[in-house]
């Protein structure tokens, strides 16, 4: 990574004479005759080294080195001194200077100096990183867990944009994690004491979804007896996390343009707009772009969406995560059904991590149940629907999975199809036609 320089000097002949020097050995510049001017363009999180001369107009380079300390107390500030500011360059050093270059100088020393204070600089980047990491993943709320390159880039690219106005757009495979992306933004940033609001696009009936995003006034359409308030508007100081975006029927996806355009709703039956200060994280396993392309996704709600877009890799192209994961998915299971850790043959994670994973990290934490459940019997189980699997297409995998998924769930409640519908966050009318698409029936797991 290459650490940029603030060069700051009131004689121009200097600053291009430093500049070209530093950019030749690939330090990118930044250079100012005003101290002032450079102060604006400071901030906690600007990652280079600062080069100042001390005497200057306006705002001399001690001033500028006080005031730039108390934005960041870190930052790596190299003075310039005449023969006649030695003792004061000294006694900079003391008061949080780096280090001090007296006139002249030579380019060596020069490019010697800064190479030390960009590689301090570098440091402290990465060891505030690294804070910033370990708090968000200790404090209470959600995990993402992943040890993997891709993983790591994420949770830093969540840090980056936690606090950000901007609306999201999360891509990633069926199971891979989405709605944890979401809720992990949501509770690390500073919307975390608003609601958090979830809807799942492709699971409310089309002729429902309009009055449970916009909510309705009292006699807007027939049975409207009371008013209610939508989930936009409930939304509202929090983030309205919009699953399967891409179910979404072409005439709401007119209206929800709007609602992020100009940052009000109109419930239905209503003339008055309301205000909103929210946070829109829409979520997608499909490709947006080739969806507005066909047709099917309007076009201009695709561009309004990818402001800010994280992609969350599938479970099979990290594949040193499983150990993680599987570790504390046992854990969990554990606790939920108070049964006591499983003792497992050494070759269970081997043939974990040889697994493909169509349903990502969700299959993974089903078979992490199943196994504190019937113990290694459940990983048989999951060779022998690999085995059979292995001539099948994507989607019939996929298939396969969501009903094993659907079989889990029925298992765990006992056939009780609303604690089904809430566990899996699904509705119930698509619950009954998964449940006659794969043969279920809930009378075959009641407890007799």
């Amino acid at each position: 990574m290459s650490i940029p320089v603030m060069l700051i000097d009131d004689d121009p002949d200097i600053l291009r004479s430093l500049g070209q020097t530093l950019m030749i050995e690939d330090f990118p510049c930044q250079s100012f005759s005003s101290a002032l001017t450079a102060l604006k363009n400071l901030n906690s999180d600007w990652p280079g080294v600062i080069i100042t001369d001390i005497n200057m107009p306006q705002m001399d380079g001690l001033t500028f080195m006080h005031r730039a300390l108390d934005i960041d107390a870190d930052l790596p500030i190299i003075l310039l001194t005449g023969h006649g500011d030695i003792s004061t360059a000294v006694q900079a050093m003391r008061d949080g200077a780096y280090d001090f270059l007296e006139k002249p100088f030579s380019s060596d020393h020069l490019l010697e100096v800064v190479a030390r204070a960009a590689e301090k600089r570098q440091l402290t980047q990465e060891n505030r990183s690294l804070r910033q990491e370990i708090e968000a993943q200790s404090s209470p709320g959600p995990r993402i867990l992943g040890v993997s390159a891709p993983m790591v880039h994420l949770r830093k690219i969540l840090s980056q944009i936690k606090d950000m106005p901007a609306d999201v757009l999360i891509h990633g495979e069926t199971g891979s994690g989405k709605e944890l992306v979401a809720r992990f933004l949501h509770d690390h940033s500073n919307r975390a004491q608003a609601n958090f609001v979830a809807i799942n696009c492709g699971a409310i009936p089309e002729t429902m979804i309009e009055s449970e995003l916009f909510g309705f006034e009292v006699g807007a359409f027939t049975g409207a007896n009371k008013k209610r308030v939508g989930k936009i508007a409930y939304a509202d100081g929090g983030t309205l996390f919009l699953d399967e975006i891409e179910s979404m029927p072409m005439p709401l996806q007119i209206k929800l343009l709007r609602v992020l355009e100009e940052r009000c709703v109109e419930p239905l039956g209503s003339n008055q707009s309301i205000a909103l200060d929210i946070r829109i994280v829409a979520a997608t396993k499909c490709n947006l772009k080739t969806a507005s392309d066909e047709g099917w996704f309007r076009r201009d709600l695709y561009y309004r969406l990818n402001v800010v877009t994280i992609e969350i890799p599938p479970l099979r192209e990290r594949r040193e995560d499983i150990p993680l994961l599987w570790e504390n998915f046992i854990k969990v299971a554990c606790a939920r059904y108070q049964l006591e850790p499983p003792n497992l043959s050494k070759t269970v994670l081997t043939e974990l991590s040889g697994h493909d994973w169509p349903g990502n990290v969700r299959e993974l934490r089903n078979l992490a149940e199943r196994l504190v459940l019937m113990g290694e019997d459940a990983l048989k189980q999951m060779q022998s629907t690999e085995q059979q699997g292995a001539d099948l297409s994507l989607s019939e995998q996929l298939a396969r999975f969501e009903k094993t998924l659907l079989q889990d769930a029925l298992t765990r409640h006992q056939g009780n199809l609303k604690a089904v519908q809430e566990d899996l966050n699904m509705g119930r009318k698509t619950l009954y036609e998964k449940m006659r698409k794969y043969q279920l029936d809930k009378q075959d797991f009641k407890d007799d």
